[in-house]
């Protein structure tokens, strides 16, 4: 697709993916919902809907899109919200469960939900959001000309994970070995991580990995990284129970162990730091894919999107508390510093 640029800071980059969506779809745009028309939409969740924060912030964010577009619930569209509350197996069911519903559309945050809707129906269109590299996981043919029944908003996990490895090594000057605390059982997560095998080593980081496949590893994967002790850690556990985050929270701060998380997921409970894409911007974007389609577009003709801006979190109270003393630079480069 070219012309994106990975940048930290809030700074927004230019995107073909992003101008192809909104100024080249093949039918026109009405920014209005179809006349006398409720569109049902069907929602499929990996992680504890109920629990999660960033799930809560993706619905607000989804039904703000949607509502710029003049969509109100209840008045011109619904939705059916499943989750899998962390267990992965109960995708496929909960997909065909939606399609026998027989919703307008499926929404699907992440890799696994949209593999198994994609499974489930062949001609329902789904719209993704968060999904890395999905090309890559043969979810579409290509960002430009998606094909099939699958549309939405991609997120680039490879520069993301790379550019995780830089920052924790920028706050650390002296990191040379670094743990990563990653869930197997998410495609997406084994992408990110083989992105940080990459990158590391050019930077003089040798890579520890600690895999998990769920919840209950975690006892087994700390006491690893116990043993270890590396001088920092990258977490990419993706979809998490309700009490995942503070368990790896309470285990960085026990151990004085910096750390950097996925956006969203970390800083403000405590890490060190936080990097990534605004998935609640990117699932505003979600509106637009819905009403184009609600409209008659086809998803095979609607340009997969990309992130346009990154953002990059400090906790300044934490580093303190670490004995860290974070460059002028680095704080400079920060979007949102925590005092």
């Amino acid at each position: 697709m070219g012309l994106r640029h990975l940048s930290v800071g809030g700074q927004v980059v230019l995107a073909l993916g992003v101008l192809l969506v909104i100024f080249a779809s093949p039918r026109p745009v009405t920014g209005e919902p179809p006349a006398g028309k409720v569109l049902r939409i069907g929602v499929l969740y990996a992680f504890n809907h109920a629990l999660d924060p960033v799930s809560s912030a993706l619905d607000r964010a989804m039904i703000d899109g949607l509502r710029a577009k003049g969509y109100e619930p209840g008045r011109n569209f619904t939705l059916e919200f499943r989750s899998a509350e962390g267990k992965p197996e109960r995708l496929p069911e909960l997909a065909a469960e939606l399609v026998r519903l027989k919703v307008d559309v499926l929404v699907t945050a992440g890799t696994a939900p949209t593999l198994s809707a994609r499974e489930a129906t062949q001609t329902i269109p789904i719209v993704m959001v968060g999904v890395p590299d999905p090309v890559a996981a043969g979810i579409v043919a290509s960002l430009a000309r998606p094909g099939g029944n699958i549309t939405g908003v991609s997120v680039n996990a490879v520069e993301i994970s790379a550019k995780r490895v830089q920052l924790l090594q920028e706050a650390l000057p002296k990191l040379s070995r670094v743990a990563v605390l990653w869930n197997s059982s998410f495609k997406s997560m084994t992408l990110g991580f083989q992105q940080i095998k990459l990158a590391a080593p050019s930077r003089g980081v040798t890579v520890q990995s600690v895999r998990v496949s769920g919840s209950g590893d975690f006892d087994q994967a700390f006491a690893a990284i116990s043993r270890e002790r590396p001088g920092g850690l990258i977490v990419l556990f993706g979809p998490m129970r309700g009490d995942d985050l503070p368990r790896i929270i309470e285990f960085v701060n026990r151990n004085r162990l910096p750390a950097i998380f996925e956006l969203g997921r970390g800083a403000k409970e405590g890490g060190l730091m936080e990097f990534g894409p605004n998935l609640p911007e990117l699932a505003r974007h979600v509106g637009i894919y819905l009403d184009k389609i609600a409209n008659g577009a086809r998803p095979a003709d609607l340009p997969v999107e990309e992130p346009t801006r990154f953002e990059f979190v400090i906790n300044l109270k934490t580093a303190r508390t670490l004995g860290l003393t974070i460059q002028s630079s680095l704080l400079a480069r920060a979007d949102r510093v925590i005092e």
